[in-house]
């Protein structure tokens, strides 16, 4: 049996790409096999965390680099079936090790890290709205200026996608903009992605109104999982991105059969 209490923004994302998937992942659970780019990010984002336990004036390209080996064997000990499954050999490792680097690399470029202290990092974060739906999720780094002004910052281990595939990560940002207000009533200053596999960056300043809309949106699409979940009708929703689906094979619109839906026993605000 599953409840639908909470929403965290990735989950979101998957109900507006396709309900389906939506349901397969967040209701039915089904396992997916790991993927190279997941770990990969898990890797990169390990490092950069750490970095910051170190002294600024030490927190250089070569600290950085050299906190791959540490973070790949704490995730290996952690893991070590995956690790095995996707890097079997010495040369997949290596390869794995150089390709973080160059990531690493590229976050040099785009920012000092011996000038920023964070409040926090790898936080877990959460607030409720007024109908009972928890928002939860991960904030890579909080950033807090002498002045009070606080800054969201998330690392994508990607290259910036083109402006009509920026949605996602636009709504990441304003959805963690939303908790922060509705956890401790403070707008945030600035909203930061970091990507380092095209070493560039995004930077928006959040207004009220954002935050007031990003809050109605949620709830509007909440309201449709809701529907879904009541109805059982999770439509899936042909796109490019379905090449990349592992769920694929169990999709009716590629042919597959999905299994009945588990018992749902509970959704937030109903």
């Amino acid at each position: 049996m599953a409840e639908l209490l909470a929403l965290s923004p990735s989950r979101a994302n998957d109900f507006v790409q396709c309900p389906l998937k939506f349901r397969l992942r967040s209701i039915d659970r089904l396992p997916e096999p790991p993927s190279e780019a997941a770990f990969r990010g898990t890797l990169v984002h390990a490092v950069l965390e750490h970095l910051f336990d170190v002294p600024a004036p030490e927190r250089t390209v070569e600290q950085a680099v050299s906190g791959i080996g540490p973070a790949l064997e704490a995730l290996r000990e952690k893991d070590p079936e995956t690790v095995a499954e996707l890097f079997p050999a010495a040369a997949d490792l290596d390869r794995l090790r150089e390709q973080a680097r160059g990531l690493l690399e590229g976050y040099f470029t785009l920012e000092l890290p011996e000038k920023v202290e964070p409040a926090a990092r790898e936080q877990f974060v959460q607030a409720e709205l007024d109908d009972g739906l928890r928002l939860r999720g991960f904030v890579d780094r909080t950033d807090i200026a002498p002045a009070g002004q606080v800054r969201l910052v998330d690392y994508k281990t990607g290259k910036q996608p083109k402006p009509q595939y920026a949605r996602e990560a636009d709504f990441q940002m304003r959805f963690y903009a939303l908790v922060h207000w509705r956890s401790r009533r403070e707008l945030v200053h600035t909203l930061q992605l970091f990507y380092l596999g095209s070493r560039t960056t995004v930077a928006k300043r959040p207004t009220a109104a954002d935050v007031e809309r990003t809050e109605h949106e949620i709830l509007a699409l909440w309201e449709e999982i809701a529907r879904a979940a009541e109805t059982d009708r999770w439509r899936p929703r042909k796109s490019p991105l379905c090449g990349w689906c592992q769920f694929k094979p169990l999709c009716p619109a590629w042919g597959g059969t999905p299994p009945p839906t588990p018992e749902i026993t509970a959704i937030a605000g109903r």
